[in-house]
């Protein structure tokens, strides 16, 4: 009877502990089982979501569609729970463990957000509005407000002080951050480029500099010519000669440029206006990239006073108003002759 007794107790152990490795092997495969995804998605995860509800998320969102076994497989490995709010990708390669390792990782989706060298404030404020999963704080704000936000006082106008470039994020992120960080980086760069600058430049304070840099910015797009344009602008303050850069009349007619400048618009004083005022314009017309910093602070060493497009993506550079004259011809001539 005593043997009989071990031995029933023998094959309820065995059964149980093939039970326990099958329950084991279930949940084991419920963790490999590929996601519900056709294609990659943006899966928010709410600050504190339980395992219920982050099981009823998955399923609403179609990211799997059985999780009767999720309490379980958590309760079996606890280091795959204690996840993190916040927003992640998920991909169809990724499996139910390696989901669940994302969540408790913390390291969220990153989104990007490309600004250009040469936009303007009005720019990069749509941009920002169409930027996705950025939390909105600026909608509406006028550029001195803006100003007034980051704390820019030099002046409170924010053309110009804020340092194109990509920057990354992540949800929930706000515009004002993102501001603020163009807003610090432009400020390293130009305080960088200006103890790095030569001697003897025309300009008394790193503003003045980042002024000409955003002239240099809008007048060329190629890095080889950079320094020639600002050895332009340079050598005519430095002999008391207007700039009459066009891109200066261009921001300050604002709304009222239509794409192009006639005679009158040239003669027509603002604040702006190289051909009427003398020196710099008051403040940047644009964001000017590192390249053109540097191009302002290290100008090229030339006699150049004019230069005119080519017709070719570049500019000939002269030094006497008869070869500018010639060169504008030769210009005019590479025009029509495109339009033939």
């Amino acid at each position: 009877m005593k043997k009989k007794l071990i031995g029933i107790l023998a094959v309820a152990v065995l059964a149980g502990a093939a039970g326990a490795f099958a329950g084991y092997q279930w949940l084991q495969n419920y963790a490999q089982r590929p996601l519900s995804l056709k294609e990659p998605i943006y899966f928010t995860l709410p600050s504190g979501t339980g395992q219920a509800a982050l099981g009823n998320l998955l399923v609403e969102k179609g990211v799997v569609s059985d999780v009767k076994a999720l309490p379980w497989l958590l309760r079996l490995q606890p280091d795959l729970g204690g996840f993190k709010a916040g927003t992640y990708q998920l991909t169809p390669e990724m499996d139910i463990k390696a989901m669940l390792l994302l969540f408790r990782s913390g390291k969220e989706a990153q989104f990007s957000i490309r600004f250009i060298e040469g936009t303007r404030m009005q720019d990069w404020i749509p941009l920002l509005a169409q930027a996705p999963y950025v939390k909105h704080t600026l909608e509406g704000a006028s550029e001195e407000k803006v100003a007034e936000v980051l704390a820019i006082n030099d002046p409170a106008h924010p053309e110009g002080w804020l340092y194109p470039d990509t920057y990354n994020y992540t949800a929930g992120t706000t515009d004002r951050a993102l501001l603020k960080r163009a807003h610090e980086k432009m400020k390293k760069t130009v305080d960088e480029v200006w103890n790095g600058r030569e001697e003897n430049l025309p300009y008394k304070t790193p503003y003045e500099m980042m002024i000409m840099a955003s002239i240099i910015e809008k007048e060329t797009a190629l890095d080889s010519e950079r320094d020639k344009v600002a050895s332009v602008f340079v050598n005519r303050m430095r002999i008391g000669m207007k700039l009459q850069t066009d891109p200066t009349v261009i921001y300050g007619m604002g709304s009222q440029y239509n794409g192009n400048i006639t005679r009158k618009d040239l003669t027509t004083p603002t604040a702006y206006n190289t051909y009427t005022i003398d020196g710099l314009p008051p403040t940047p017309i644009a964001m000017p990239g590192q390249a053109s910093l540097k191009a302002a602070a290290h100008p090229a060493k030339t006699n150049y006073l004019y230069f005119v497009a080519d017709g070719k993506g570049g500019h000939t550079f002269t030094t006497n108003l008869q070869s500018h004259n010639q060169a504008v011809r030769q210009y005019l001539q590479t025009l029509r002759a495109g339009k033939q």
